[in-house]
């Protein structure tokens, strides 16, 4: 399923899903994101909550510590989200016939 999502919930549930994978709390994400202890938790909350969006500085932290790529939070479709997840995984070599591929199209 092809799921699209709203941009203004994109965020979100990008967010929420990768801490999740991690196994981490809001409190951890955001500490080790860089944001004052006192406000983690609250912060990652209304984040993926989508009561608030970082500024771009925040989602590359973010992204950073959840082990993704800024444009995987940023995906509003499902199958987007999980190629981006997959190529982050591929090496030059795995990369260059996809590359190619799209190249052609």
């Amino acid at each position: 399923m092809n799921e699209k999502i709203p941009p203004s919930g994109c965020f979100a549930k990008r967010l929420r899903d990768a801490r999740m994978r991690l196994g981490i709390s809001q409190m951890t994400l955001g500490v080790l994101a860089g944001i004052d202890e006192m406000s983690a938790s609250p912060r990652v909350n209304q984040y993926e909550r989508g009561k608030h969006v970082p500024d771009l500085d925040t989602m590359g932290r973010l992204a950073e510590v959840l082990g993704v790529p800024t444009a995987y939070l940023l995906a509003e479709e499902d199958e987007l989200a999980r190629w981006i997840l997959v190529y982050q995984c591929l090496d030059a070599a795995e990369r260059a016939p996809i590359l190619a591929r799209l190249g052609q199209v």
